[in-house]
């Protein structure tokens, strides 16, 4: 009697540690797993959503003054700049967090819209120095890193970025698409609530519900 007492209270025993071991490892690897995703994701690093091309007319000049100011010599020279800038999300940056359990990525935060890449051809037109003012490397390098300079600040107003924040929600459905490779879930509700209570991409709210 006390031997299948025994074999019955180790049978429980054996039970319960190979269920708690499987557990554990159940445990272990959808740690490893949401891990693995949330560096899948990053890997996308940068995604372009929208791009636009400029063409700008850049004036420089720069003078230098000799003998005690009683002589100027002025350099001055006129660019036409080309330029296509591409604007988007870094997605290295998203705040994402892994709810082992229920096999879900929530996105707390996404980042917004910049301008991930600019491409620019750059000529120069009526280029003139003066006697005591020549052009050397140095200067058509910060020449040309000014007029570079130059279209990145009409770049705000030009509406790229509203135009690329409008297509947040593409971002976040090609994040969607990562998770779900392997059998999990995204939620991004709190994501659009708190772009909803900013005033901003209300149509990616209605997207959702609809």
């Amino acid at each position: 009697m006390e031997a299948l007492l025994g074999l019955f209270l180790g049978a429980i025993v054996t039970y319960w540690v190979m269920r708690y071991v499987k557990l554990q490892k159940t445990k272990d690897q959808t740690q490893a797993q949401s891990t693995i995703l949330m560096k899948k994701i990053r890997k996308v690093w940068k995604l372009i959503t929208v791009e636009g091309e400029f063409a700008e007319i850049y004036h420089y000049e720069n003078t230098k003054e000799r003998f005690m100011s009683m002589v100027s010599s002025k350099k001055k020279a006129v660019l036409l700049i080309n330029a296509k800038a591409y604007v988007g999300f870094d997605l290295s940056r998203i705040k994402m967090e892994a709810i082992t359990e229920k096999k879900t990525i929530k996105l707390t935060d996404f980042p917004d819209p910049e301008v991930l890449s600019l491409e620019t051809d750059l000529r120069y037109y009526d280029k003139k120095e003066g006697l005591f003012n020549k052009f050397d490397s140095s200067d058509l390098t910060e020449v040309n890193t000014k007029a570079k300079d130059h279209v990145l600040e009409k770049i705000p107003e030009s509406g790229l970025l509203d135009t690329a924040r409008s297509e947040a929600l593409e971002a976040v459905l090609l994040v969607q698409n990562i998770v779900e490779t392997i059998g999990w879930s995204l939620d991004y509700q709190d994501l659009l609530l708190a772009k909803s209570n900013k005033g901003e991409l209300p149509g990616e709210t209605k997207k959702l519900t609809s």
